[in-house]
């Protein structure tokens, strides 16, 4: 029986494991990383550098494929997903039959926590449905996500006392598709999707690559500090050629 254990390994430092992600580490045969390409390279030298750091006595390797992109256009977005979804499925499915021999243990890389925004765990249990792979176990060990680590950095909690949370994403915050919680996370924001934001008094923390050394934090009321995150977020797409940012919006007492 083959073995695979989806892994999240943290918002970006390498120090965000836990140890039973650590433990994880030490049973893997073969590591599959999946390339998005030359601008998010730093993302697989991560995990190279969380393999070399961890890992001890024992024999590993990388096996890497192109990650398929999903497409932009006029198509609806869901079925972009599903069909962003099934082109990973049928890469999943190559790379544990080729792969992966019978016995061995297989790992997955997830940046953050395979719970949140992530659909690893789900590929798995359709390629599992679908019956093509050999029968294989999988695992699920959790992470820490840039949710928590941006709270974290800027040293503020998450909800305020007795409030509600919500995390959305920033589609969903432009089209107004929120609910009425105290305090709001967002994340996948690519069209700044905070400045729909009504009340100028919301204060907003914000981060891009928090963890690791491209961190870049921003913290005030929503009316004040604006302009100044559209600004860096267009700079820290140019310089890195991606953008990875969270942030929270926290309503006005």
């Amino acid at each position: 029986m083959k073995t695979l254990l989806v892994i999240g390994i943290g918002a970006g430092d390498p120090d965000y494991l836990t140890l039973q992600a650590v433990k994880a580490l030490n049973r893997v045969d073969v590591f599959f990383l999946m390339d998005k390409g030359p601008a998010k390279h730093k993302l697989l030298d991560l995990r190279r550098e969380i393999c070399q750091r961890y890992i001890v006595d024992r024999t590993y390797r990388f096996v890497e494929a192109d990650s398929p992109e999903r497409q932009r256009g006029d198509q609806a977005y869901a079925a972009t997903v599903e069909d962003l979804n099934l082109a990973k499925q049928a890469t999943f499915e190559r790379l544990i039959n080729e792969q992966l021999s019978d016995g061995q243990c297989g790992g997955f890389l997830v940046w953050g926590d395979p719970a949140l925004y992530d659909s690893t765990v789900r590929i798995l249990q359709a390629i599992l449905e679908a019956g093509r792979c050999a029968p294989f176990e999988f695992e699920v060990i959790p992470g820490i996500t840039s949710v928590q680590a941006l709270a974290a950095r800027h040293k503020v909690p998450l909800n305020s006392i007795g409030g509600s949370l919500e995390i959305t994403t920033g589609r969903r915050l432009a089209a107004g598709q929120v609910g009425d919680a105290d305090s709001v996370v967002v994340m996948l924001d690519a069209e700044d999707a905070y400045r729909q934001v009504g009340d100028p008094d919301t204060r907003i923390y914000w981060g891009a690559y928090v963890g690791t050394p491209d961190e870049i934090l921003i913290e005030g009321r929503l009316a004040d500090v604006a302009d100044d995150i559209e600004r860096t977020r267009k700079a820290a797409r140019k310089a890195n050629g991606w953008i990875m940012d969270t942030y929270l919006l926290r309503k006005p007492r």
